[in-house]
């Protein structure tokens, strides 16, 4: 075992440290939403449809949650400071790559690698941060981490937007865009970021990655597929729901023997940690969705540009951003958390509800306090969840728990935004359709004007145009409808979360503590 830091560092010392981290974590964050304003422009250029508009957002999603738990494994083995800089790494060849792509294929395949490097970064920066701070303290700093996780939210749309409707710059300028600020933050971690380093051997538990990997990629497949490639009840379903299910549990067999297990399966002995897991899938699969289909809904429902839907989706950051922020103060002068957490999800649950009800002419108003309410939910909620589990766990299994929640939250989004992806498909071709008819226009013009490639409203005959907003806005409603009792079930999950007061310093958690069960000596 590496020796522990002998005295605690000033407010100044972390801040200097968390730089490189802070300044990776937005071009991860940035990785994501810089795309995402820009994806129908991008598609309907590389012509892809609603599958491959998903397909980019889950690839990085399903590679991210793939990687992380190996991530958080690697950091309680060997240098953080080094992961940190090598998922960076990976993050630039793989935009590089990203930005040269000639069809939906090469780029879904580039996103992968992104969601890799990006996984990297976004989990091993937590794990460098309750490494630095006691977990009274680390409510302070994890509103930090919800700024910059608001600023990226707000800059990447905006810069994908100006980007995308800048034309000698063009789409490929979304993916170069942050290989710069990942070479900052390189530089940066090298001098200011000194941790202690932890030398043991390294057993890295493949076998297990790749399972689950392939576990969610087969449900995703079938999610994705079903209803529009085949019926829900046919062959396909009939293998590939076993198949995911049989290649989950094989998962589980293969974990409970690694020696060292990308999850250990010790941590659900925590009952924080296995409430903390569902309630983090749950939420994942609201907060993917909403950045994902809020920029649809504002070009093909209100055809807006992209630089102007990254402009409209600002309550919903804003609300994130001040809400992670004043949670963490609040919760580093009292040492209490979970009322955040009940607060957070409940109003989750409301703003998607009340999204829900959004059509292509809601006044904008209103859907900006939909907006609002629901990023205050996601600021309430999505930090204070690790922070619940940091406090939870031994100082040793830090970087295992902290990546566990990260893994759930992405597996849950990208499941989610698979499945709430297929609804959006097949709930905009239904109500085109039934546009067309009730327009007397022969329904086969929806293959062009949305059922098939996603639409671009400028090339199509303006008497199109209102019908396939209308269909949008729609489809976009009945999404985030679905979305809200996930929501919900995220909330009551909470309640039944213990709180423990956070502790001061750098100590192990109690080892009698009244949210453990079964934990072992």
């Amino acid at each position: 075992m590496s020796a522990e830091p002998t005295e605690s560092m000033n407010h100044r010392q972390v801040l200097e440290a968390l730089s490189g981290l802070l300044l990776g974590l937005f071009v991860a964050v940035l990785s994501s939403t810089v795309v995402s304003n820009a994806l129908p422009r991008i598609l309907n250029d590389l012509h892809g449809g609603q599958a491959a508009y998903t397909w980019v957002i889950t690839a990085a999603l399903l590679s991210l949650t793939a990687s992380t738990p190996i991530w958080g494994k690697l950091s309680d083995l060997v240098s953080k400071k080094l992961l940190v800089q090598v998922a960076l790494v990976i993050y630039i060849v793989s935009s590089a790559l990203a930005g040269l792509s000639q069809n939906t294929s090469e780029l879904i395949a580039c996103r992968v690698l992104q969601g890799i490097g990006a996984g990297g970064v976004t989990a091993l920066a937590q794990i460098c941060l309750a490494s630095m701070v006691p977990p009274r303290e680390r409510g302070r700093y994890s509103g930090y981490f919800g700024a910059v996780f608001a600023l990226a939210t707000i800059g990447g749309p905006l810069i994908g937007g100006v980007i995308v409707d800048t034309g000698w710059l063009g789409w490929r300028w979304c993916f170069y865009v942050g290989i710069p600020f990942s070479l900052v933050a390189i530089l940066v971690l090298q001098r200011t970021l000194k941790l202690p380093v932890t030398r043991r051997k390294v057993k890295i538990d493949y076998l297990g990655s790749l399972l689950i990997a392939a576990a969610v990629s087969m449900l995703m497949i079938w999610i994705s597929l079903a209803g529009q490639n085949y019926a829900w009840i046919s062959w396909q379903t009939a293998l590939m729901v076993p198949g995911g299910l049989l290649l989950a549990a094989l998962f589980v067999l293969v974990e409970s023997r690694a020696a060292e297990p990308i999850i250990p399966l010790s941590l659900f002995r925590y009952r924080t940690v296995s409430l903390a897991a569902i309630a983090s899938a749950l939420v994942g699969i609201g907060m993917y969705g909403a950045t994902t289909f809020l920029s649809q809904y504002f070009q093909l429902a209100r055809e807006k540009s992209p630089t102007m839907a990254g402009i409209m989706t600002l309550p919903m950051i804003l609300g994130l951003a001040v809400s992670s922020t004043v949670a963490g103060r609040l919760i580093t002068k009292y040492g209490k958390w979970k009322a955040f957490l009940v607060a957070g999800t409940f109003l989750l649950a409301v703003g998607f509800g009340l999204l829900g009800t959004v059509r292509d002419d809601t006044a904008y108003p209103m859907l900006a306090l939909y907006m609002a309410l629901t990023g205050i939910g996601l600021g309430l909620t999505m930090q204070n969840l690790v922070l619940a589990v940091q406090n939870t766990v031994p100082r040793k299994e830090l970087g295992a728990a902290s990546s566990a929640v990260t893994f759930f939250r992405t597996m849950g989004g990208a499941m989610g935004v698979t499945a709430l992806g297929a609804l959006l498909s097949n709930r905009v071709t239904h109500y085109l359709t039934g546009n067309l008819l009730a327009a007397h226009i022969d329904p086969a013009a929806a293959a062009a004007a949305g059922g098939g490639e996603i639409p671009d409203l400028h090339k199509l005959p303006r008497p199109l145009v209102p019908l396939v907003t209308d269909a949008f806005g729609h489809g976009v409603g009945e999404v985030f409808l679905v979305a809200a009792p996930f929501a919900l079930l995220a909330f009551l999950v909470v309640l039944l979360i213990r709180e423990v007061p956070l502790r001061s310093g750098h100590e192990e958690a109690p080892a009698k503590q009244p949210d453990l069960q079964l934990v072992k000596d």
